[in-house]
């Protein structure tokens, strides 16, 4: 998915869109441009319109995941179809379940856009089956490993070195480190206050 400067989007829609500006350096060049649009703006900033905030959350959730937009709006509209829960709660899900998304929860990957190449290019099997689509969507139950010839692949290599810095697995993800094996072992759980983006805002976006 083709996003343009990552620099220029991050300083739209925050740091945590993209890997590359969660950095010191970003976050000092973040702060020195705010101190300087404040000392040379006179004029009071408008308000944002309720439309242009709800678009700014829907961006932030599609650049975070790496979602095309016609992908994003067919999660949107799948997840306001569905009754089972509310929309944003299946919008959650439908973004978590992807198979690059788990790869990199998993900790195979450092960000979401190198587990799509890791996915594409078919280091992972599912239930010991190679495939190759990033967007597939991961069952309950369903086991994720590293391709068992490409286990000691350069971009494997020193992973068990690196798992010992790994961020949280999150909770309905299970995970076997010396089989390099993880298990998708409940549906993802939402909480809002864990997110830098309101998936209620991004509904609301769909909805006007």
């Amino acid at each position: 998915m083709i996003t343009g400067p990552k620099y220029k989007i991050c300083k739209r829609l925050g740091s945590g869109v993209f890997e590359k500006c969660q950095t010191e350096k970003f976050a000092l060049a973040q702060s020195k441009t705010s101190k300087a649009k404040r000392s040379s703006s006179k004029k009071r900033p408008r308000a944002m319109t309720n439309y242009g905030r709800q678009l700014i959350e829907k961006q932030k959730a599609r650049f975070t995941y790496g979602v095309s937009e016609n992908q994003f709006g067919n999660y949107v509209k799948k997840s306001i179809e569905k009754k089972e829960s509310t929309p944003s709660e299946e919008l959650f899900k439908f973004l978590e379940s992807r198979l690059d998304n788990v790869v990199y929860r998993l900790g195979f990957a450092k960000t979401r856009r190198m587990a799509r190449q890791i996915v594409s290019h078919g280091h992972i099997t599912i239930n010991g089956k190679r495939l190759s689509i990033p967007s597939y969507n991961v069952g309950v139950g369903d086991k994720i490993s590293i391709k068992n010839e490409r286990k000691n692949n350069g971009l494997f290599v020193n992973f068990e070195k690196e798992a010992m810095n790994m961020p949280n697995i999150p909770s309905w993800i299970s995970f076997n480190l010396k089989n390099k094996e993880g298990v998708f072992k409940s549906l993802p759980v939402y909480n809002p206050s864990d997110l830098l983006f309101d998936l209620q805002s991004v509904i609301e976006f769909y909805n006007r």
